[in-house]
């Protein structure tokens, strides 16, 4: 019976680590990481760019200069026209300004069957690319801020990650002692 407890013991244990470490990987990922400035994460809303990137996946985008835009890649960029809302859709042509600090392009989402009604003219000193895009990470990232799950993340799984080891500390302190030098069978 004892060695169903302690393999049971050594599962929550290590399942708290793995918890442990995957909650600090995400951290450093999402919260942490693009603070530097190397990259930015984004969460993709929409259809329009299916099936390389689905909604509910969180898009990684690094910044790039307005002169090095062509054809073929995904960008993230404010919209000029309407609510100013943010897009990731592939480059289809640069219109003007080819090469140069402020180019003209036209956008289209993949699944979409034409291009965007509006031409783009960058005009920041950075335009940013889509590099890849994790899929489903958006959703998640959406259900842990929900109130409910906020709490257990924040307040009810430190509390349980924090019993488990006090408790793993006072097993180790009841477990048996070394001799000391009174006890020293001659």
């Amino acid at each position: 019976m004892r060695t169903v407890a302690r393999v049971s013991a050594r599962l929550v244990s290590l399942a708290a680590w793995a918890l442990l470490a995957g909650s600090v990987a995400m951290l450093m990922a999402l919260g942490i990481g693009p603070r530097t400035g190397r990259y930015r994460t984004v969460t993709v809303l929409t259809a329009s760019m299916r099936p390389g990137m689905p909604e509910g996946s969180v898009a990684v985008i690094t910044p790039e200069r307005p002169d090095q835009v062509r054809v073929g890649q995904v960008v993230t960029y404010q919209v000029p026209v309407g609510d100013r809302r943010i897009v990731s859709h592939r480059v289809v042509a640069v219109v003007e300004g080819e090469g140069t600090a402020h180019p003209v392009i036209q956008t289209q989402g993949d699944a979409n069957n034409a291009p965007d009604p509006w031409l783009a003219r960058i005009d920041d000193p950075t335009v940013w690319r889509a590099r890849f895009a994790v899929p489903g990470l958006g959703r998640l990232i959406s259900r842990v801020r929900s109130p409910l799950l906020h709490t257990v993340t924040v307040r009810l799984v430190p509390a349980v990650l924090a019993l488990v080891w006090v408790v793993a500390i006072w097993r180790e302190e009841e477990g048996p002692h070394p001799a000391g030098p009174e006890e020293v069978a001659a």
